[in-house]
């Protein structure tokens, strides 16, 4: 099989806790030939598979390097904390990061929110994967503070969350290698941004053909005639009087009002 009988496909990975699936349907509806294919994967590995070409654009965490890829922030989290239903906090609306300073913080290696200082005292082992945070945070060990869409998409009935005032932030972007923006990822790009459907911004519009580049010139003489000949009020017989140069004239029209 060669490359052209090879059918278009889009590749899309996404970082866990994004949701694509608003923009997955806008997709198939508009290009139903082309399949796409979602993969979620742990944040730290989208952007090397972007860049071995094993996906071609992600839903990814900022930051990104921006020297090799090109990147539309989307929309910034909310960031809380995550506690046992029976937790002080939870009389709360909003949590302080004073108010975690007795508090065993969690700090898993996959953490997206870079802190540059974690509140609360730290645990004496770092948990590998939020996942495994928040079995800790189950059993009574500790507290643990992600994104709101980590905090969902781990949701447990033992536990609820708080909003956390003063703390880093999540962005998530669309990101693709800036060298590999072909027509698809503009068709993506155009998606998340909401365009409509006819839009071509970003796309290369397609050259005319020898045989349109010939027609072009005789449709538009076509076009001009007509426009003329509107103009010049059409051909006699069709609502004017030969010779007027006018509309027919009202019968009324002109006669002088009798005096009052």
């Amino acid at each position: 099989m060669t490359g052209s009988d090879v059918s278009p496909s889009f590749r899309l990975v996404y970082a866990p806790g994004v949701m694509p699936g608003k923009w997955a349907r806008v997709w198939n509806e508009r290009l139903p030939g082309v399949p796409l294919t979602l993969t979620q994967v742990p944040a730290a590995e989208a952007a090397d598979l972007l860049l071995n070409g094993d996906a071609d654009a992600g839903l990814v965490r900022l930051p990104v390097d921006r020297t090799v890829f090109s990147a539309i922030p989307l929309y910034t989290e909310q960031t809380v904390v995550v506690v046992p239903k029976d937790h002080l906090v939870t009389a709360v609306d909003e949590v302080a990061p004073e108010d975690l300073d007795d508090e065993i913080v969690l700090h898993p290696l996959d953490d997206v929110l870079g802190w540059a200082t974690l509140p609360g005292r730290p645990a004496l082992e770092r948990p590998a994967t939020t996942a495994d945070a928040i079995q800790l945070v189950a059993a009574g060990i500790g507290v643990l503070v992600v994104p709101l869409s980590l905090a969902r998409l781990h949701h447990r009935k033992d536990l609820t969350h708080r909003p956390l005032k003063d703390a880093p932030e999540s962005s998530v972007a669309l990101a693709w290698p800036e060298a590999a923006t072909t027509d698809l990822v503009e068709d993506f790009i155009g998606i998340v941004r909401g365009r409509t459907v006819n839009s071509t911004r970003g796309r290369t519009r397609p050259q005319p053909s020898a045989q349109e580049k010939q027609e072009k010139p005789r449709r538009a003489a076509e076009k001009g005639g007509a426009r003329r000949q509107q103009t010049a009020g059409g051909p006699v017989g069709r609502g004017r009087r030969k010779g007027t140069g006018g509309t027919p004239k009202n019968p009324r029209r002109g006669k002088p009002r009798r005096g009052s």
